[in-house]
């Protein structure tokens, strides 16, 4: 099989991946990456990977936290705000 073939995973698919997860299961995933780059037990480039993934599950949560802050400024300022929005495949987890 080729390279060019092969799909590679980049923190910005596992970005998207991650999208729908609740906060606190990203919040879960990051301590995971964590727990293993302080063990040290990866090889550097499983190390880069797993500090990518990271990256993008704290930039996913951050914006998160955002929108959260945004609707709650919202809420003080006129007491409404929009609906939170559920997906459906959220309200059976």
């Amino acid at each position: 099989m080729s390279m060019a073939a092969r799909k590679k995973k980049t923190p910005e698919s596992d970005a998207n991946a991650d999208v729908g997860l609740p906060f606190e299961t990203l919040m879960e995933r990051l301590e995971v990456l964590v727990d293993q780059l302080e063990i040290g037990e990866m090889s550097l480039e499983e190390s880069l990977g797993a500090y990518e993934q990271g990256v993008a599950l704290v930039r996913n949560a951050q914006g998160r936290l955002d929108d959260m802050d945004t609707r709650l400024e919202e809420l003080l300022q006129d007491g409404t705000t929009t609906p939170l929005q559920i997906d459906d495949d959220e309200e059976e987890a």
